[in-house]
């Protein structure tokens, strides 16, 4: 079973990562594109240059909607890492306190821990779940691209929803270990002391 989680872990981060590039390079391109628009506007190259200037600034500009697509490619990015957060255990912690406390301590609260990001997960997907029900159905699109808004929810949607597998699952197994007293997932955490 952790082998499953893990492959669908990663593959939903590589697909995050994906996009992100992809996003990435769009703001890269619109950046270019909104500062060498500046330049063929400029007085400099309008005097010497006013017929290329002209021609270049008809289509050389930033790239239209580029916010849009950002900001719905990195909702989606930052759920499709979640879960492999979630299941190596990669979020931040602070471990000054809880150094101090026993193992048994310190296994309850991994194990509450992972139960309540678990629980906050399995509320986000579905509410993202009831966000994407009331922009379907009211048929909001983005202001320039006019995109359906819903689309942007649906794929954050769907990778809260693994977000939420992952979490439930990792929930589990922090449960088991917490009462077997035996590690089932050795993320370095455990055995310190």
């Amino acid at each position: 079973m952790h082998k499953l989680m893990m492959r669908l872990a990663k593959s939903m981060a590589y697909l995050g990562g994906a996009v992100l590039t992809l996003l990435i390079i769009l703001t890269c391109i619109s950046i270019a594109g909104r500062l060498l628009n500046g330049v063929f506007h400029g007085d400099l190259m309008e005097r010497i240059a006013p017929g290329f200037s002209k021609w270049m600034t008809g289509w050389v500009g930033p790239v239209n909607g580029d916010f849009e697509l950002v900001e719905a490619g990195v909702a989606f990015a930052i759920f499709a890492f979640l879960p492999l957060c979630q299941i190596t255990a990669g979020h931040a912690s602070v471990d000054v306190v809880a150094n101090a406390f026993p193992r048994g301590v310190n296994r309850f609260l991994r194990m509450v821990t992972e139960v309540v990001f678990a629980a906050v997960l399995v509320l986000i997907a579905w509410r993202l779940g009831a966000g994407l029900a009331s922009k379907y159905s009211n048929g909001e699109t983005s202001f320039l691209l006019e995109f359906p808004v819903w689309w942007a929810y649906g794929i954050s949607m769907i990778a809260s929803v693994v977000a939420a597998i992952v979490g439930i699952y990792m929930g589990a197994v922090r449960t088991i270990e917490f009462f077997t007293g035996r590690i089932l997932i050795w993320d370095g955490v455990e055995g310190e002391k």
